[in-house]
């Protein structure tokens, strides 16, 4: 009996370390998505775009993408943090070659791609894509919706309301 029960904790160890090495995308059911692994490089998405490049990516200010072998730009839309974009995840590997798990969605409108994991070695394990909710809980402290508890975006709204634009209301509901 001993030795079945080995047998089975050594079977859960292997799959929990061979599922974090071979991280699939978590589908979300969004139209037009599939679940990608990209390879490419960590760019200012204004460089490849508009040819207005930072040194440093724009510091964590600007939106960040990646940049394929083939010369394909990959806009990187978003964590895996509810409401969250990616930057916080991707910001130092500016520059650098990564693979990122994710989601493409290729949608006639537009095709964003929202990262889930990242590594820079093939042979190594995914991390989650998920530094935004840790950094903001640092500076912030913990909150069920961090949306709803951050400070500069209830100071937006207070200040210019809901849609972030002065004198722009939702439309009522019927």
């Amino acid at each position: 009996m001993k030795a079945l029960s080995t047998i089975r904790l050594a079977l859960m160890i292997f799959t929990v370390t061979s599922a974090g090495s071979s991280l699939a995308a978590e589908a979300w059911n969004i139209p037009h998505e599939k679940a990608v692994v990209l390879k490419g490089r960590v760019v200012d998405a204004l460089c490849p775009l508009k040819g207005r490049c930072a040194p440093d990516c724009g510091g964590g200010k600007r939106q960040l993408g990646l940049l394929l072998a083939d010369g394909t730009f990959r806009l990187v839309a978003k964590s895996n943090i509810d409401f969250a974009g990616s930057i916080p995840d991707l910001i130092g590997f500016c520059g650098k070659e990564i693979e990122a798990d994710g989601l493409l969605i290729e949608n006639p409108a537009i095709t964003l791609f929202f990262v889930q994991g990242i590594r820079t070695d093939a042979a190594g394990s995914f991390i989650p894509a998920e530094r935004f909710k840790a950094d903001w809980e640092t500076q912030h402290g913990k909150a069920e919706e961090w949306w709803r508890a951050d400070p500069e975006a209830n100071r937006i709204i207070a200040e210019d309301g809901p849609l972030g634009i002065k004198g722009l209301a939702p439309k009522p509901k019927p």
